[in-house]
């Protein structure tokens, strides 16, 4: 395990990179091969942009802990989610997390081609003055959450994966001292990157409807 040498957490969630098995939806239209090659993509996009971050990173993957692979082990910290659903891991992440003494912990996927180093560095600033930070998806869901203190509420009773999510997510944090980042488009189907120029050289085998 790597030392903690912050008081800032970065936590990534990533799917393992198995044809057939991830980005399902953007396989619909992609193909199966298509899909596992795009989510390639976005994991290296997500190296790139968290591997110079001021803050300790950790890696959770969703089936095994993969030695030799993109995430650095002299950089990311590799773990395995553990939960039955999406909200039980995330919440045994976080609260890992603070029960390692960290202060203010950052959750975000690794599908993402609209982040970048300096929103995740703005996000954890939001957090010396607010509680929660959240980065709202266009599609009713959120890219990013932080918080400073553990709320388990926002973990439970939601439909992962749907479009209640964020709204839930702020009736369980109302009384609470949050700030919104700008809203951001994750990559869930063919419509979110057909026409994103990093996006052409996979899709080149679709014909344009």
């Amino acid at each position: 395990m790597l030392k903690n040498l912050n008081k800032n957490l970065l936590l990534i969630f990533t799917r393992n990179p198995e044809l057939g098995k991830c980005k399902t939806r953007l396989a619909a239209k992609t193909g199966d091969q298509a899909a596992l090659d795009i989510y390639k993509f976005l994991l290296a996009h997500t190296v790139s942009v968290t591997e110079n971050l001021k803050a300790d990173k950790q890696v959770h993957y969703s089936v095994a802990i993969r030695k030799n692979d993109i995430w650095n082990t002299n950089i990311y910290d590799k773990k395995l989610q553990d939960g039955d659903n999406l909200g039980i891991r995330m919440l045994n992440a976080f609260n890992q997390g603070f029960k390692d003494g960290y202060k203010n912990i950052i959750i975000v996927g690794s599908d993402m081609f609209d982040i970048t180093t300096e929103d995740l560095n703005n996000a954890f600033e939001q957090l010396d003055q607010h509680n929660f930070v959240i980065g709202p998806a266009t599609d009713g869901g959120y890219y990013l959450l932080g918080m400073k203190k553990l709320n388990s509420a926002i973990f439970k009773n939601k439909i992962w994966g749907t479009d209640t999510v964020l709204q839930d997510t702020l009736d369980n944090l109302k009384d609470e001292n949050i700030k919104l980042l700008e809203a951001k488009n994750d990559v869930d189907y063919y419509e979110d990157i057909k026409d994103i120029e990093a996006f052409k050289p996979f899709l080149k085998h679709i014909k344009n409807d």
